[in-house]
């Protein structure tokens, strides 16, 4: 029997299912979805051939084309149920002033650093951010209607600890120090990165990201009250005023390092799922965090390096630990640069071969 025009136009307007969307928005799914952190990046061959024709990693990032082309490659490599959007949480401070540069072989350097010069100093050049929006947008135009499209930035804490040291840095040591030293002065840096991650995560959402990843890399070099004030504080701010504008986006918070400072961080920030590092046990981490809060992680990704029975024995812990709640399956961290590629094809396959 042939449909109505009536159900023809309701089928058309019905949403795409998108599994990992669906389990940040509280539902369990079997298998789990599935994404890498880093999954756009070095361990790919075709990632290193393009940016072997760019000017440096910011010619790349900055460039629409080629960065949505890198967001989608690893897709079609493997069956993955996220994209995650391709550009680097240093955007941040270089949109609120500072000059940036990537040194081959050392790293961010981020110029003046705010551990000797006035944020005062810094003339904001928020254009910086619009050739992110059309990688998003891009990469939007081109995802199959299953796949969601995950934004992120880095939270405040963390993109401090750069801005203060002009770098990566041991232990974090700078910006503890100032923030120790000079809590009203590095509440001021905080407050606007705050001020500029709004904006950029916005704009991401508007150009067309379905969820939301807030990396807080070094949340571990905190003592629990700085960790409060430094972490936690400034990522429920955040959280609050992006879910006013946006109810309908889910945030994952990813305080990496945070241990047993987790269960606060999931009670007191607001964020809809809860990243975890590999050095997290999966056991204590169901049993403690709040029941039904999803949880994305957490292999080491050494175990993918290793491959064959490690990786499988890892992944298999993993699954059988968060069986009972909405679970992503992810790394404990970035995926490395020297990770065989038919390592990744075997963690897709033990992730997705078995319903559970």
């Amino acid at each position: 029997m042939a449909s109505s025009p009536e159900l023809s136009s309701l089928v058309a307007a019905a949403p795409a299912d998108k599994p990992l969307l669906a389990v940040l928005r509280g539902e369990r799914r079997d298998p789990p979805p599935l994404w890498m952190m880093r999954q756009a990046g070095r361990y790919l061959p075709e990632y290193r051939a393009l940016r072997a024709t760019r000017d440096g990693f910011l010619g790349l990032a900055y460039d629409p084309e080629a960065a949505a082309e890198v967001t989608l490659q690893p897709l079609r490599h493997f069956a993955f149920d996220g994209a995650i959007l391709f550009s680097d949480i240093l955007i941040v401070p270089h949109a609120i002033g500072q000059h940036l540069e990537f040194v081959a072989g050392e790293g961010p350097r981020l110029s003046p650093p705010l551990a000797n010069a006035s944020l005062d100093d810094l003339q904001p050049v928020l254009e910086r951010l619009d050739p992110i929006y059309g990688t998003v947008r891009r990469v939007k135009a081109a995802l199959s209607l299953q796949t969601t499209f995950l934004g992120f930035a880095g939270s405040p804490w963390t993109v401090a600890t750069y801005m203060v040291a002009g770098q990566g840095s041991r232990e974090q040591s700078e910006a503890r120090r100032l923030a120790y030293a000079d809590p009203v002065r590095f509440q001021a840096i905080i407050e606007r990165i705050e001020e500029v991650t709004l904006t950029y995560l916005s704009g991401q959402v508007e150009a067309g990201v379905d969820a939301l990843q807030l990396f807080d890399s070094w949340s571990g070099s905190l003592a629990p009250a700085e960790f409060e004030r430094w972490v936690i504080a400034p990522t429920a701010r955040l959280v609050s005023t992006l879910k006013q504008r946006h109810p309908h986006i889910p945030i994952i918070g990813f305080p990496k390092g945070a241990g047993g400072k987790l269960v606060a961080y999931a009670r007191l920030t607001g964020v809809d799922a809860i990243g975890l590092d590999e050095t997290v046990d999966p056991v204590w981490a169901n049993s403690e965090l709040p029941t039904g809060l999803p949880v994305q992680g957490n292999l080491d990704p050494l175990a993918l390096i290793a491959g064959g029975e490690t990786l499988r024995n890892a992944v298999e812990r993993i699954l059988d630990a968060f069986a009972g709640r909405p679970h992503v399956f992810n790394l404990g961290h970035g995926i490395q640069q020297d990770t065989p590629i038919d390592h990744v094809d075997q963690l897709v396959a033990l992730v997705k071969g078995t319903p559970r």
